[in-house]
């Protein structure tokens, strides 16, 4: 059965592949974007995450074009990678506001018409940084390891109510960003991945379809890493 489903920060690199994903296993599909239009042959939502009237704007027209969000995929997150002692305030507040602060927001805004409906399937993505750490990136690591708490607290709080809330933890993704890095960057961050080599965004969409499922149901609370087993143990 189709599901209304949202996608934060949907037109680009894991979260354009999710969507793609469950657009393909027969979801009614909305991502949200803070600016330009929405990927071809997608539905798309203006949102400033950080914002919780623009949040609050954007699943009302989700939920007038498709009904209530049953699916929810936070994917939306910034980077400003700065070592420790050379890091703004302004760096750090920017990235908690948006990798952690706007999750929340869109988790206590999809909750409400989940637990109305006694069904949801919420899906945080983290990072294998998260648990593993990465110098340069202390703000951006704490707020994808404080989503691991956010999901299980949630999880506690709303299980009962057939609503689910688990995090995929992806790797090094080949996206944008990862193919601008220095060849020897690059061969560096290959030669500490067991499969050696970068993860397909395909990959962790796969893995997303799998928690955005109805087949999911009892698993709530996870951390599934997608990483190529860069972060084992962790």
């Amino acid at each position: 059965m189709g599901r209304s489903v949202l996608v934060t920060g949907g037109n680009r690199g894991i979260g354009l592949a999710v969507a793609r994903a469950l657009t393909d296993a027969g979801h009614a599909v909305t991502v949200t974007h803070r600016s330009g239009e929405p990927p071809a042959g997608l539905a798309g939502v203006h949102c400033e995450v950080t914002d919780t009237d623009s949040v609050d704007a954007a699943f009302r027209a989700v939920e007038e074009r498709q009904g209530p969000v049953e699916v929810l995929v936070a994917n939306a997150g910034i980077t400003r990678d700065q070592l420790l002692m050379r890091m703004s305030d302004d760096e750090y507040e920017a990235v908690v506001a948006t990798n952690l602060g706007g999750v929340f927001r869109c988790v206590r805004r999809a909750a409400t018409s989940m637990i109305r409906k006694r069904y949801g399937r919420i899906v945080l993505v983290g990072s294998v940084v998260g648990l593993y750490g990465a110098p340069g990136q202390a703000n951006y690591a704490s707020t994808k390891a404080a989503l691991v708490g956010l999901a299980r607290s949630v999880s506690r709080e709303v299980g009962a109510r057939g609503i689910t809330v688990n995090v995929v933890a992806p790797g090094f993704v080949e996206t944008d960003m990862t193919a601008a890095l220095a060849p020897e960057r690059r061969e560096q961050y290959l030669a500490a991945i067991p499969a050696h080599r970068f993860a397909d965004p395909a990959e962790v969409a796969a893995a997303v379809s799998f928690l955005a499922s109805d087949q999911a149901g009892y698993i709530t609370g996870a951390v599934l890493p997608v990483d190529g087993g860069l972060g084992m143990g962790h």
